[in-house]
Parts: C-alpha cells; structure tokens; sequence
C-alpha cells in the first residue's frame, strides 16, 4: 500500500515540473550577455581614459627611468672606478649609490599607487556608465535577464557590441 502512495506521489511530481516547464518554454525568456572585459577594452571611453592617464603620468615614468639610467651609469662608473678609489671614497659613493637607488624605488612606488588610484577611478566611470547603458537596453528591449562574464555563452545572447556602440554613440 505505501509503494503505492509513493508511486503516485513521485507520477504526480513529474507531471507539476513537466507542466512548469512546458509553460516556461511557451513565455520564452530573452536573456543577454555582457563581455565587461571587452567593453571596457573596447569602448571609447576606455582608449580615452588610457590616453588622458599616460598625459598625466607619462612625464613621471620618463623622469623615473631618466633617474633610473643615471644611477645605472653612477654604478657603472663605480665598478670601474672602484680600483683606483681610497676605502672611504669608494663607501661613501657606494652609501651614496644605495640611497639615490631607495629614493628611485619610493618615487616608483609612490606614481604605481598614484597610477593605480588615477585608473580605478576613471575605471569606475567607465563600468558606471556601461551599467546605465545595459540598464537601458534591458528596459528598451524587454529583457527578462542580462548575465555579465559568464563562463559560456552563445552568440546569440552577447549584446556586448551593442553596449560598446551605445556607449561610444554618446558622449
């Protein structure tokens, strides 16, 4: 007799998923895909932020590997030196050499951390603004759902173009 009941039970569950599932294919779903990786490679936006950031801090790299290249030829003008130097004048432009080196690597640090803050600010008007166009396809073209960096998607969901056109269509 329980067998029974549980057969019963068991038909009448797959026949509600079967019927859930008949009624989800007959309200078809239009979902879309967003490569944010590509948009923000893409999107001219993006080039322009990459162009106004190497403005701001190119004269900083350059000065640093100018920096870099005279200490490199202080050493190398020790090395050769070095012979022909007493013991103390031989220390001090080593002690010299050490501290012009600890001053270029702070001066390094200091403009990658500025660099890095610069970009992550620009970077979030970029995906602010790319999130304001995807929201405003999914209104305008009814979607039901909009995934970002699936793992798998079709072409046929990939809407990514038509966020980097939109978002390059204004400015």
């Amino acid at each position: 007799m329980k067998s029974m009941s549980l057969k019963a039970v068991a038909l009448s569950a797959m026949m509600s998923v079967s019927a859930l599932a008949g009624a989800a294919q007959a309200q078809e779903l239009k979902i879309g895909y967003v490569n944010s990786e590509r948009v923000i490679r893409e999107a001219n936006l993006a080039k322009a932020v990459g162009l106004k950031l190497e403005a701001e801090f190119g004269k900083r790299e350059k000065d640093l590997k100018d920096l870099e290249s005279k200490l490199r030829g202080a050493a190398e003008k020790l090395e050769k030196d070095a012979p022909t130097l007493s013991e103390s004048e031989r220390s001090r432009r080593q002690r010299d050499l050490v501290e012009q080196d600890r001053e270029l690597q702070r001066k390094r640090r200091e403009w990658q951390e500025d660099l890095s803050q610069r970009k992550q600010e620009e970077m979030s008007v970029i995906v602010d603004r790319a999130n304001r166009v995807i929201k405003q396809i999914f209104d305008a073209e009814k979607y039901d759902l909009i995934v970002q960096d699936a793992i798998m998607s079709s072409a046929r969901v990939d809407i990514t173009k038509k966020v980097i056109d939109t978002l390059n269509a204004q400015k």
